[in-house]
């Protein structure tokens, strides 16, 4: 009877901490090979066979269709270049120059994978509607408050998150010429 008693506990804390750990990889997303440059994370093989199990379940589980490999990649930050969580209440600067790419957007979503909603209907910016510096560079503001040039609304959420895709780009098809590329800086500016 302890015997059986003791496979029973073992099997149950095995189940536990299993299905946990599970929910832990899918609920952060696709854990396996990511690209990070400053605050910018991709998972180029997300869109491709080579995809991990825990980037398929995740993809399976949000329904998100992610970037092929092919078609380009996709960076996602939800914390400035210092590690501060991105408050929807604060005024963030997105500056500086992009990875060559034939094509860019830039949406703002909330922590569950959905736009924010706000006043203007603006969720995002693409590489042809931005405002640009002589020197190329671009500075984008993302806050609460109405700012001039290039601004995203945050709705003022407590938390979001920000998706750079960048379409026929050989960023993310190795790791090497990955980390050599410019990506924008994420900057806090002011926060109540």
């Amino acid at each position: 009877m302890r015997l059986l008693l003791g496979s029973l506990f073992a099997l149950v804390v095995a189940a536990v901490v299993g299905l946990s750990a599970t929910y832990l990889a899918l609920s952060r997303g696709a854990a396996f090979g990511s690209l990070t440059i400053g605050a910018w994370t991709a998972w180029p093989k997300t869109g491709t066979a080579d995809a991990d199990p825990y980037a398929r379940a995740s993809i399976a589980r949000t329904g998100q269709l992610p970037v092929a490999l092919g078609d380009g990649v996709s960076f996602t930050t939800q914390t400035d270049d210092t590690r501060k969580i991105l408050d929807g209440r604060c005024d963030v600067l997105l500056s500086g120059v992009t990875p060559a790419a034939r094509f860019w957007t830039l949406t703002l979503y909330n922590v569950e994978g959905q736009l924010v909603a706000n006043a203007v209907n603006r969720y995002g910016f693409t590489s042809q509607e931005i405002v640009r510096n002589a020197d190329g560079s671009f500075e984008i503001a993302v806050s609460p408050r109405a700012s001039g040039g290039n601004w995203l609304p945050t709705g003022g959420v407590d938390r979001y998150a920000l998706v750079l895709r960048f379409y026929d780009t050989a960023v993310g098809v190795s790791t090497k010429a990955g980390r050599e590329v410019p990506m924008p800086a994420v900057t806090t500016r002011r926060c109540p």
